[in-house]
Formats: C-alpha cells, structure tokens, sequence
C-alpha cells in the first residue's frame, strides 16, 4: 500500500513561473487565495477558473500533476457541497422528498463554495511544484527578517517549515511500510468490522510516533554536530535576487485580484 504524497514535492521545468522569485510566487498565490473569499457570481466563479487554467499553462506543469495534488482536497470540498446542499434553505424550492428538500439557494452554493475554494487550492499547489522547499525557506526567511528585530523567530519558524515539507513524504513512507508490516501479520485495515477496523489504527499510529520522533532525534544530533545555532547570522547559499519580471509578475496579479474582487459590486447592478 503505498500513499501518494505530492505535498512539497517540486516539479522541475524552465517555465516563467519557475523563474520568479520565490517571494513574489508567495506575494500572488497569497492575493489568489485571499480574493476567492470575495467570489459570490458566476462571472467572478468563471474569471477565477481562467485565472488558475492560465496559470497551470504558464507553469509547464502536467495537468495530472496538479490533480494528485489537489486530489484529497477536492474529497473535503466534496462533502462541504453535501452538507451545503441540504442545510440552505433559501430561494426556490427545487427537490423536495420527505425530509429532504433542495432549494436553488442550496445548489448555488455547493457549487459555490467548492468551486472557488478549489481555485485557492490550485495557487497553493502550483506554488509548492514551481518552487522548491528551499526557495520556499529562503523566502520565508527574508521577509520574516524584519520582525527578528522585535525578538520574532523568523529564521527558526522558516526552518520549521522547510522541514515539514522535506519529511511529509518520508513520514507517508513510513507511513505505507508499516501498514504492509501490519498487514502482513494479519492486522490488515481495510478487514473486519468497523470496530476491529478502528482498533487495528493505534497500533499504526504508535508506530508511526515512534518513527517520527527517531527522525527528530537523528535530525537535532546531525544539527548539533554541524554546530547549528538558531539565532546566528548567515548568509543563503544562493541569495534571493528580485528582479523587474518579479514585479511586474505581482502587480499583473494584484490587477487581476482587484478586477476579480470589483465584479463582486459591479455585478449585481449589471443584473437588475
């Protein structure tokens, strides 16, 4: 049983967007994700979906690449439409059988706040395959840096990060070896009842503890024999240069952020 984790893996290419500098990838993704809480119509809902197709055209990356990636999202989302579809209650009625009723208010808004959350998802995926875990490190580095002048950990949390995305595939390895080994004694998850299925988890879980905290254990020793010190001043191994494409790059973004979040007021009046 293997899991296919795509989260922080880099996907290498010569693309524009593999080019920019990892700080304005987290500028624009950030503007994307925080303007598709402002899409509430169709036009909006439909600008959105370009916006993220270009951009995955842009970003040379294989269409199934992004897929995997959003993939377990999509699951989640999938289930907020169910609920969304049977709990609003506004508009028309469209279905109704016995307890069930589905108005138009309800149907609009399962496709609503599934479809825009998706375009969110998408900036985030595009942003970890385009960049890699150091790049994404170094950004976070340099614009916490400010903040290290108030006492703010910014080069620790960085550092955290970066070591979050490098071991999420390692631990879903770990992960996948262990229910093999489960199962393969006969504590197959996926056998029995739902209890001995809920039960046959801890075993699992513990195991995986135990790794985890191995990894940690070997990961601060190979820290303290490099003589790694939290809050020492060092310079980047390959320093971040911003450049004009970078700009321009954020402010194409800002503008089509801004035009996204305008149709939101202009809109209702171009319908009534």
């Amino acid at each position: 049983m293997a899991f296919r984790i795509t989260l922080g893996q880099y996907y290498p290419s010569n693309s524009l967007i593999h080019r920019l500098d990892p700080r304005a990838k987290i500028i624009a993704a950030l503007l994307v994700m925080i303007a598709v809480f402002f899409i509430n119509n169709p036009v909006q809902l439909l600008l959105g979906w370009i916006g993220a197709i270009v951009t995955t055209l842009l970003c040379r990356v294989p269409v199934s690449k992004v897929l995997t990636a959003v993939k377990p999202v999509i699951y989640m989302l999938c289930i907020l439409a169910f609920f969304n579809l049977l709990l609003i209650r506004e508009g028309n009625v469209l279905v109704s059988f016995g307890p069930i009723t589905i108005t138009e208010g309800g149907a609009w808004g399962a496709i609503l706040y599934s479809l825009r959350l998706v375009i969110g998802v998408v900036a985030a995926a595009l942003l970890l395959l385009s960049t890699t875990p150091t790049e994404i490190t170094d950004a976070c580095d340099a614009g916490l840096a400010p903040l290290a002048r108030f006492g703010f950990p910014a080069h620790e949390l960085a550092m955290i990060f970066s070591l979050m995305l490098r071991f999420i595939p390692t631990i879903a390895d770990e992960a996948s070896a262990i229910i093999d080994a489960q199962t393969s004694r006969g504590g197959a998850l996926a056998a029995g009842s739902f209890v001995h299925r809920v039960k046959s988890i801890g075993p699992v879980v513990i195991s995986l503890l135990a790794s985890s905290l191995r990894h940690a254990s070997g990961l601060s020793r190979a820290l303290d024999a490099r003589c790694y010190e939290g809050g020492a001043t060092r310079s980047p191994w390959h320093p971040l240069k911003w450049e004009l494409k970078d700009t321009l790059a954020v402010i194409c973004v800002a503008a089509f952020v801004g035009v996204l979040i305008a149709l939101r007021f202009v809109i209702p009046f171009w319908l009534y």
